[in-house]
């Protein structure tokens, strides 16, 4: 059955998620981010959610979007989807204690050589109508007809033109065989490709493989770490305002990723390279505020 392209416009949530110090720290865990910022629960000003958190948090209302009858497609066809591509504008601090509330909509299906692809917006609120963040979550339907004309109601609004960059610096993060499985848990991101070797085999894959989502949060990690001025008074949680990242191949999980990154006047521009050399996320891309 292929996507329905009059699909374009349904929305899904609200969602709403209490946001406790429980998930903040498992969160960080996860990702083996140690910064008292986020792991520390008895600092004086208490911890706040990692900024990658989004990700996880808006996972509902993206996996429910397409769940929905008038989306077209089969419980197979939907074994073929990929994440390609994320474009995350951060709006406010998270903080455990307050209810999260996620809204998605699908905005965008055409027709690609691999299939079709879809773009969703999806949105994270506080309980009193403050907007935490808003992303553009890119998913390719692979050997999935579009059924319709392409309809694009919105796209992820234009990045300011790319600096020319020479000074690149580079780091090596392994990535340990157990590492989705605790992903998985600690997130509550969960497709069995990522930690049943039989399922991702019997999918076409040669192994497991580890989520997107978090090899790009730990090719984030290491953009933090590196963000450019940093400012004396700068102590809360980091001021992140934009990222991107294109899902370009597979990290095997019991190999390592090699982080490139170059700091620019106001943020980050990186790719993450995978044991076999090839790109596993591209065209990545941050912001700094003040």
């Amino acid at each position: 059955m292929p996507v329905l392209s009059a699909a374009v416009g349904s929305e899904i949530g609200p969602y709403e998620e209490e946001l406790t110090t429980r998930k903040v720290l498992a969160y960080s865990a996860g990702l083996g981010e140690t910064s008292s910022i986020y792991f520390d629960d008895s600092r004086p000003d208490g911890i706040f959610a990692h900024p990658m958190m989004a990700m996880p948090l808006e996972w509902p209302v993206s996996r429910d979007l397409r769940d929905m009858p008038a989306f077209g497609v089969t419980i197979e066809e939907q074994r073929r989807v990929v994440h390609a591509e994320q474009d995350t504008e951060i709006l406010g601090p998270i903080q455990p204690g307050i209810r999260v509330i996620s809204k998605g909509r699908l905005v965008a299906a055409k027709r690609i050589k691999p299939g079709t692809m879809t773009v969703s917006r999806l949105t994270l609120e506080s309980e009193d109508g403050q907007l935490l963040s808003t992303s553009y979550s890119t998913a390719i339907y692979r050997e999935v007809a579009l059924q319709g004309e392409d309809t694009i109601e919105q796209l992820p609004p234009d990045w300011p033109q790319k600096e020319t960059t020479t000074s690149w610096k580079e780091a090596i993060i392994p990535i340990p065989r157990e590492l989705p499985h605790i992903y998985t848990e600690c997130t509550n991101l969960w497709n069995p490709i990522h930690t049943e070797r039989e399922v991702a085999l019997a999918a076409g894959l040669p192994d497991i493989i580890l989520h997107g989502t978090c090899t790009l949060a730990l090719a984030m990690k290491e953009v933090i770490a590196n963000k450019p001025k940093p400012r004396a008074h700068d102590v809360g949680p980091v001021k992140l305002k934009r990222f991107a990242g294109r899902f370009s191949g597979m990290v095997i999980p019991g190999s390592s990723i090699r982080v490139r990154h170059a700091t620019m006047s106001e943020g980050s521009e990186f790719e993450v390279v995978n044991v076999d050399g090839k790109l596993a996320i591209s065209r990545g891309r941050a912001i700094f505020g003040n």
